[in-house]
């Protein structure tokens, strides 16, 4: 019913746009159940958003194989790797596993890969094991993976940085998530001293030199970022880490100029934005993720608000907001289901205009075909799914037919027959 309720959101789309966005809002029609309906109005439309895409072909492609651009950064598709925290490092350093991990991902078709949530202190960690661009030898070890994934796929690389604030100190994610360690714990720091829950420590509300100190630890993460190679930078100000705790109501009871009405919220994160883009490549891309919803009514960020937090990035040179939801409150009661944070995507892009991504129980080939079709979003992340499979893109391009998308040269006779199982319509690990 939003969709209609909210028509006027849509009228700047194209035609063709806002017809497929009608067709499909419910999801009852899947885009391919709707190239099973009216095949030749699905490739036309299938067309045209290549064509708008800039891509030269001219065979009809997935929505998901159009490249895209950001500034200088050139993506080959729209499927992105999303961040996912290995907790395997050592004294912050990535170590073979992350090499492995990484890797296999950038072979294994997505046009963006992100690596997890790289911490920018020591004190800045979310657990002992997550990983940090504060040493030498982290910039190195990543160094390292950059270049393999450049040298031997056409994936490109996010770092996203980030400071865990007030839900540092904690266990891997395998023991018990959010807890505090049983001993050794680090002293932690946020917007305010509110604690995570009544068991974490309450964390020092910061002053204007743990401001100046936190910044300049951005800065110096993302100069090692750059000369490790990254293509692309991501600030992470959600979840309830450090940035996220000045955005959100929730955890911010500040009296200053940092506290209180939204534009002074964004203040501090802006701080550290304008600071990170004065030391990174003019021509390299800064995303920004942040929680769209607290999920506890008007007590904290909602959608609407959310439309205004993106308005001010854009507002300040932020190239894409990548739209996540929730986890800054253990008070949140999100409402789950396939796809259950595009919509905050969805309103964002078409109430601003600002680039977005879109995240959440998205698994399907399916899904991210519809939501790009649609105009939800610009790119689309996939966590879970990169996890069970490395694959999962050059996967999809198989089971829909796709023989554009390319393999890595020692994979070919996989790939071949993976091509003539889809052909003669066997079971393919990817849901269609």
């Amino acid at each position: 019913m939003e969709w209609f309720e909210e028509v006027a959101r849509y009228f700047h789309l194209d035609p063709v746009q806002f017809n497929y966005s009608l067709l499909t809002r419910s999801q009852r029609i899947s885009h391919e159940n709707l190239r099973l309906r009216d095949k030749s109005w699905l490739e036309s439309a299938e067309t045209w958003f290549q064509r708008r895409a800039g891509a030269e072909t001219n065979v009809v492609r997935r929505p998901m194989f159009a490249p895209f651009s950001l500034r200088e950064l050139k993506l080959k598709n729209r499927v992105v790797v999303s961040p996912m925290d290995q907790y395997k490092a050592v004294d912050g350093c990535p170590t073979d596993w992350h090499f492995v991990h990484y890797a296999e991902r950038a072979k294994g078709g997505a046009g963006l890969v992100y690596i997890e949530m790289t911490c920018v202190s020591p004190e800045g960690r979310i657990t002992p094991g997550c990983t940090g661009m504060y040493a030498p030898v982290h910039e190195a070890a990543w160094k390292r993976i950059v270049d393999f994934v450049h040298s031997e796929t056409e994936a490109r690389i996010c770092c996203q940085l980030g400071h865990s604030g007030a839900k540092g100190s904690t266990q891997l994610g395998w023991e018990e998530m959010d807890a505090p360690l049983a001993d050794a714990n680090w002293p932690l720091i946020s917007a305010s001293a509110i604690p995570w829950s009544e068991r974490n420590q309450i964390p020092r509300a910061m002053n204007r030199a743990d401001m100046d100190r936190v910044t300049q630890e951005f800065v110096a993460a993302t100069e090692m970022a750059e000369r490790a190679g990254f293509d692309m930078l991501e600030l992470h100000a959600a979840h309830g880490y450090l940035l996220s705790s000045f955005i959100t109501p929730l955890t911010n009871n500040r009296t200053d100029e940092y506290g209180g009405l939204l534009e002074n919220r964004m203040r501090y994160p802006l701080e550290v934005f304008h600071a990170v883009r004065k030391v990174w490549p003019e021509g390299k891309p800064i995303s920004i993720r942040i929680s769209a919803n607290d999920w506890v009514g008007d007590r904290g960020v909602t959608p609407a608000e959310a439309v205004e937090i993106a308005r001010i990035l854009q507002e300040e040179g932020v190239d894409i907001c990548n739209v996540s939801a929730g986890q800054t409150s253990r008070e949140a009661k999100p409402v789950y289901g396939r796809m259950f944070q595009t919509p905050f995507s969805d309103r964002i892009r078409n109430e601003t205009g600002m680039a977005t991504m879109a995240v959440g129980n998205i698994y399907e080939p399916d899904h991210v075909n519809s939501i790009l079709m649609a105009g939800r979003a610009d790119l689309v992340c996939l966590a879970r799914p990169h996890l069970t499979d490395p694959y999962w893109t050059l996967h999809a391009a198989a089971a829909l037919g796709d023989r554009e998308e390319a393999w890595p040269e020692p994979y070919w006779p996989g790939r071949d027959q993976l091509w003539r199982l889809a052909e003669r319509g066997e079971a393919m690990a990817t849901k269609i």
